[in-house]
């Protein structure tokens, strides 16, 4: 496996999240690149004391995680060519034991998929409803799927096909390279075994609020690129980030003004919504966070136009 296989690690200021993460790694077994994206907290010194390669970027371009695995991907091949098998890993996540032969495994039996991954866990979900809902959004279906998370192993000569990750992305770059890579014929499949613990570490409203900025963002931005395709990429997501998190509200406040206060009824809509996705995984916690979650995904779709009709600059939108 060692010949095969190698590991990149992306983080910033991660702290005992990365320490956890690189002592959890076999070093022994396989060649480990870090990328550092502007760490203040000693992390590139740990990693390279750990038996990384370190790949500090140039904080003269814009930080994205995208940019960081393409950066640790080059940094890899430079140091072993013939690795066919790549994991990437975020600093944040503590890799399972058992996982990387089991994915090894996979992709070597399955010539035809490009990415595999697993079942990512929250490393504390009691210690906030936030963590809770992190460990409720990982726990997705086995089987084929459309697309990874930032944890997974992916086949190098497919990576390289298709051109790596879109740099520019501040989120959602994993689907949209999962995207182009099932456009040119490769499959992605989920496993049910333990991959990774992740420490979301998020205890505030206000983070979960910028993160669920963030996802609005991500999927304008993956409508943009992909949403005319047949599979019409996060399209839906948009139109309703977009109807229920902005023109339905403020639409039912204007008629309220102009009109009469009657009209204010119509936003029961929204507890609607919350009882009849409380039936699901969940139960009620999810469906309200699901249902306000417009709001803040509204913002950050907004966000995404705004920039790109101004052709502003990208700016990150971190949680933590």
């Amino acid at each position: 496996m060692a010949q095969r296989i190698g590991i990149v690690v992306i983080g910033r200021n991660e702290g005992a999240r990365l320490k956890a993460c690189l002592a959890a790694i076999p070093f022994q077994a396989c060649e480990v690149v870090y990328v550092d994206s502007g760490s203040t907290d000693g992390s590139q010194e740990f990693a390279a004391r750990c038996g990384a390669a370190v790949v500090t970027l140039d904080q003269a371009l814009p930080f994205t995680a995208a940019r960081a695995r393409n950066a640790g991907m080059t940094a890899l091949l430079a140091r072993a060519p013939a690795t066919e098998f790549v994991q990437f890993l975020d600093g944040d996540c503590e890799l399972n034991s058992g996982w990387l032969r089991q994915a090894v495994a996979f992709l070597g039996a399955h010539p035809a998929h490009a990415v595999v991954c697993g079942r990512v866990r929250e490393r504390e979900p009691q210690r906030s409803v936030f963590n809770r809902l992190c460990d409720l959004e990982w726990d997705t279906p086995v089987g084929e799927a459309k697309a990874c998370g930032g944890n997974a192993m992916l086949r190098v000569a497919a990576f390289q096909a298709v051109g790596g990750f879109r740099e520019t992305l501040i989120a959602g770059e994993e689907p949209e390279l999962c995207v182009r890579l099932r456009r040119a014929g490769w499959r992605v499949h989920r496993l049910g075994a333990e991959m990774v613990l992740h420490d979301a570490a998020m205890t505030r409203f206000s983070q979960w609020w910028r993160r669920t900025t963030r996802s609005g963002y991500a999927f304008a931005e993956g409508a943009w690129l992909h949403g005319g395709s047949s599979e019409r990429h996060w399209v839906r997501e948009v139109l309703r980030a977009l109807f229920y998190g902005g023109l339905f509200p403020l639409s039912v406040l204007l008629l309220a003004l102009a009109v009469a206060p009657a009209w204010l009824l119509l936003l029961a809509v929204y507890p609607a919504q919350i009882l009849r996705l409380s039936r699901g995984q969940g139960g009620f916690t999810r469906a309200f966070y699901l249902v306000l979650g417009r709001f803040p995904e509204f913002l950050g779709a907004m966000r995404f136009i705004g920039r790109t009709m101004a052709h502003g600059p990208v700016r990150l939108i971190e949680y933590k």
